[in-house]
């Protein structure tokens, strides 16, 4: 019979995840020292985990439990005191390995003045996707989080809540082997929320591996396969999802819904075998399906709202359902676009008004050249010239006169 430890690590996908770890760390240790190096917080004290490739793990604690130095660790913006790390079996410093993680931070840092389209298009261009395929994700994500209709507004004046779902854009816009989301639902209304667990399930079913980091307890419960608990910077508990909540005290039996005569002889039966009834409950729904039925309804009824709408389907490209043009053609087009000065397409676009400018452009010309071509009035002869100092001896005075370009009258008629 084999012990849990034994037992291949499945995810709710229902596949075995196997191969080397996507995060492994053994002994990881961060300690937090002053100017002199004294050690002031111990943030992470001596932690084993794996992350394995196509299973969303949770990394669950109090504030100040180590969740995010542990991320940032991972993500190679802080180096570790002791132990070990390794993120696609490479250090996490190794820029090989950024290219292939999708990250959202808790707060979201984006720059204010970019609209929608042009935050996810610089993005992209970080992570070296060519123009065709930076339209074509950006158009899918920002219909995947609701926000296709505001893509044009400014970041500054989103709220919270499409801050996040932009964020969530841009962690995605890469098609990441490993996302780090760190408090993802945060300043998401239920509805967001809602979309966010389920594309992280969709996610996880086609095979991206998935850290999640949150305070929403019950939406690690809703997708995480595996998790860890941490306080005071040590793993407290660790284990898969199913396994840590199973309640082993009591028995649930659900039946369609029983009259009080029904309830009383089952109750009867059971304290004759010695067996009590703690509660007899009536099944609730839960607030988040009460919530979004009404939103639904809504929605059907084409209720107007100015907020973010409710997303729409999985970016094609995430669930690889999107078909690619790899043709010589396209790519020669693409990189000539991508290259062409700016002076050439706005002469394409002003074609129109080409003749126009060219008519008025002549008529000028035209009215120029007459003024200079007529005769010049007769020029009243000058004072003789007081004071003028002799010519050096050896002055070639030809060399002024093709300088200045004076004609002979006009030398004389000067004096």
């Amino acid at each position: 019979m084999m012990t849990n430890l034994e037992k291949p690590i499945v995810n709710m996908a229902g596949r075995p995840s196997v191969g080397e770890p996507v995060v492994e760390a053994v002994g990881l240790t961060k300690i937090f020292t002053d100017f002199w190096k004294r050690a002031k917080a111990r943030a992470v004290d001596g932690v084993d985990f794996e992350i394995h490739r196509h299973e969303i793990f949770g990394l669950l604690g109090p504030n100040g439990s180590g969740k995010s130095t542990t991320i940032k660790m991972i993500l190679g913006l802080l180096h570790k005191s002791s132990g070990r790390l390794s993120v696609f079996n490479r250090d996490p410093s190794d820029v090989a390995v950024k290219g292939r993680i999708g990250y959202l931070p808790e707060e979201s840092y984006l720059y204010r003045y970019l609209n929608a389209q042009e935050t996810l298009d610089y993005y992209g261009r970080i992570f070296g996707l060519d123009r065709r395929t930076r339209n074509r994700r950006i158009d899918e994500l920002l219909d995947m989080v609701g926000l296709a209709q505001v893509k044009r507004r400014a970041v500054g004046e989103y709220s919270k809540g499409m801050s996040r779902r932009l964020g969530l854009a841009q962690a995605l816009i890469n098609d990441p082997e490993l996302l780090i989301l760190d408090e993802p639902t945060s300043g998401l209304d239920p509805i967001g929320t809602r979309q966010v667990k389920d594309l992280l399930l969709e996610l996880g079913r086609r095979g991206t591996t998935i850290l999640l980091s949150s305070h929403l307890l019950a939406d690690v419960e809703d997708v995480c396969d595996r998790m860890v608990i941490l306080y005071g910077g040590k793993i407290r508990r660790e284990g898969r999802t199913e396994d840590l909540l199973a309640d082993s005290t009591h028995t649930v039996i659900r039946t369609p819904r029983l009259d009080d005569d029904t309830v009383n002889q089952i109750e009867g039966v059971l304290q004759r075998r010695g067996i009590g009834i703690d509660s007899i409950e009536q099944p609730r729904q839960r607030l988040e399906e009460l919530f979004m039925g009404i939103v639904e309804q809504a929605q059907l009824e084409a209720t107007d709202t100015s907020g973010a709408l409710q997303g729409g389907e999985t970016a094609a490209f995430l669930t690889r359902d999107e078909v690619v043009d790899s043709g010589e053609g396209d790519s020669l087009i693409d990189a000539l676009q991508e290259t062409a000065p700016a002076a050439a397409v706005r002469s394409v676009e002003k074609t129109s008004d080409d003749a126009s400018v060219k008519a008025a452009s002549d008529q000028q010309h035209a009215e120029v050249l007459g003024d200079l071509l007529k005769e010049p009035e007769a020029a009243a002869p000058a004072a003789p010239a007081t004071n003028v100092p002799s010519k050096p001896e050896g002055h070639d005075d030809s060399i002024i006169d093709d300088l200045l370009g004076d004609s002979d009258d006009s030398r004389s008629s000067n004096g």
